[in-house]
């Protein structure tokens, strides 16, 4: 027999329930650590999966699911809250919003973990009306790894919880800056849980750290232009008003994620711009709706926790409204980079079309440091404002990239091969040896970062030149068609110029290098045949001489000018060994 005992201790999230229709379960307490704290403390990884464990045990609404690996070595867990009792989700999606909530990708920022908690236990206990178009599902602790390695300093501009986990996970990588290059075990589990899941909307909850200002909270929605089409003009002009809307009729205020660091917002900020790296930038190249709730550091927990849940139950309000039109838009998005025959890439802001908010904040004053003696900034909370400021939401792209009709992938890149199986991109191996006409990239020229950024030296700038070629490939080469769900993150992954590809992510770095190079006194007497024989190379040869000073003086770099153009230089130096099927 199940026995549920619950402490409604009145902070306030729960009401009253009937708990007579569910099986007894002996010595439940469904009280979480931060409501048995009163706010100040939030539950350690092992509590909050003890947690799930009763409530699946308990619940029939509710259950507990492993997947995959993580860099700790412990699993990742999905929960799934379905009011009908089914979570066939390939059977419900048809006729629900499936709503992803990603929990604890940086552990100290712990708001949404607990909110999450709350509130699968107040739909479980029917102590909120139950949803009919809705279904939950959420990884209650992401980065485990960050959540075992529980401190209470590391968040230096951060009022409570009392401890917490870290940002860097097991092998000290910020899982938002994972979702392309896939380092870690944890990105390689939550591909697999994304795409089983599919979600219509994605959240991860996050505490923002930029500057003081008077509210809890902020969201930060996919970027609208970027998502494209009619699903981004949704967001923009339905689901962020009626999201907002919910929150300021139950007395939260909210506004777009303040995007400015160590200064007052008084003229004005830019949105952010989620590129795929980041969660809801990966969400978004599969043309899924993506929100981070970021809550203010500064403000009490327990009101962080309690905004967070509020604004977790007005994503709710939205889905339960507008399922079918958000069911219908992502299908038409899906559809629309199927047929199109250009895609945009690398977007920057529009910083001629700004939109007008009211915002919220505090004075800033410059004072002299006690400590440095030089000026600082303080932020004065006895002189509120409320504004009118500039809002710069709207991004353009600087470049479109023709869409192939495919992709072809060497075995040998299998590195790269398995990142996209990861991500169910449908891929078939030549059953023999085939040539093909194929666009190949030449990497003319790039920029890259001095200092490591996430196990990396990205790449940045890239520009390429592109040529016709007959290429053969061997038996076990991929085949990969753009006719699939996943062809927006083959261009973002593929396409070497854009932000986040793997080319900018280092996987091609090998081509970067030559492995063949000449000694000058052996090649000395070719490069002068070179010359004698060929006129046109003779004369761009003195022409180049001519022209550039330090080239004329200069006996090596002269000789590998005509080194690169005989026959003797290698042609996989600098050629990217993605190829493209256009025909």
């Amino acid at each position: 027999m199940k026995k549920i005992y619950v402490a409604l201790l009145g902070f306030t999230l729960l009401i009253s329930c009937d708990l007579s229709k569910y099986r007894l379960v002996e010595n439940y307490n469904f009280e979480t650590v931060f409501e048995s704290s009163k706010g100040q403390e939030t539950a350690t990884y092992r509590q909050v999966i003890d947690y799930y464990e009763q409530l699946a045990e308990a619940f029939p609404s509710i259950t507990l699911q492993k997947y995959g690996e993580t860099d700790s070595g412990e699993p990742l867990h999905l929960a799934i809250y379905s009011p009908g009792e089914d979570f066939d989700l390939n059977k419900l999606r048809d006729n629900h919003t499936i709503v992803f909530i990603n929990n604890g990708i940086h552990p100290g920022e712990s708001d949404g973990i607990d909110a999450t908690m709350l509130l699968f236990r107040n739909l479980a206990m029917d102590s909120l009306a139950t949803p009919k178009n809705t279904i939950l599902v959420t990884i209650p602790v992401y980065n485990i790894g960050g959540a075992l390695n529980r401190n209470s300093t590391s968040r230096a501009n951060q009022n409570g919880p009392a401890e917490y986990g870290f940002r860097g996970n097991a092998r000290n990588f910020d899982l938002n800056r994972d979702f392309i290059k896939a380092d870690t075990k944890n990105t390689r589990s939550f591909a697999e849980i994304f795409h089983t899941v599919s979600p219509d909307i994605f959240i991860d909850t996050h505490v923002s750290n930029g500057a003081d200002y008077q509210y809890t909270l902020t969201h930060l929605f996919t970027q609208h232009n970027k998502l494209g089409g009619e699903l981004g003009e949704y967001l923009e002009n339905r689901m962020i008003p009626s999201f907002t809307k919910s929150l300021w009729e139950h007395d939260w205020e909210i506004t777009p994620y303040v995007n400015v660091y160590n200064e007052v917002p008084d003229k004005g900020f830019n949105q952010f711009l989620d590129t795929p790296r980041y969660s809801t930038g990966y969400a978004t190249l599969w043309n899924t709706l993506g929100l981070m709730i970021e809550t203010h550091m500064l403000k009490p927990y327990s009101e962080r926790v309690e905004g967070t849940y509020r604004a977790l139950l007005s994503i709710i309000a939205v889905s339960e409204r507008d399922w079918s039109t958000i069911k219908d838009l992502r299908a038409r998005a899906q559809r629309k980079y199927l047929t199109e025959r250009y895609y945009p890439v690398n977007f920057k802001v529009d910083s001629s079309a700004s939109s007008k908010i009211t915002f919220k904040g505090y004075e800033g004053e410059t004072i002299t440091s006690e400590i440095t003696g030089m000026n600082r900034l303080r932020y004065n909370r006895e002189k509120p404002f409320e504004k009118e400021i500039d809002y710069f939401n709207n991004y353009i792209p600087q470049e479109r990239i023709e869409i192939p009709r495919a992709y072809v992938i060497p075995q040998g890149w299998w590195n790269v091969i398995n990142v996209l199986k990861d991500n169910k991109i449908e891929m078939t191996p030549f059953s023999r040896d085939t040539v093909l006409q194929v666009e190949a990239y030449r990497i003319e020229d790039f920029g890259t970062r001095t200092t490591s950024y996430e196990g990396h030296y990205p790449h940045y700038n890239t520009k390429v030149s592109k040529t016709i070629e007959n290429v053969k490939f061997r038996k076990g080469d991929m085949y990969i068609k753009t006719f699939q769900p996943g062809v927006r993150y083959l261009l973002e992954t593929l396409e070497p110029i854009t932000t986040d590809s793997f080319f900018n992510w280092n996987f091609f770095d090998g081509i970067l290098q030559q492995k063949e190079g000449f000694s000058s006194y052996v090649f000395e007497d070719e490069a002068k045949k070179m010359l004698s024989e060929d006129e046109a190379i003779n004369e761009e040869f003195q022409a180049e001489k001519r022209g550039n000073p330090e080239f004329s003086k200069n006996a090596y770099e002269q000789l590998n000018w005509l080194y690169k153009r005989s026959g003797h230089y290698e042609s996989s130096h600098l050629r990217y060994p993605v190829f493209r099927v256009s025909r």
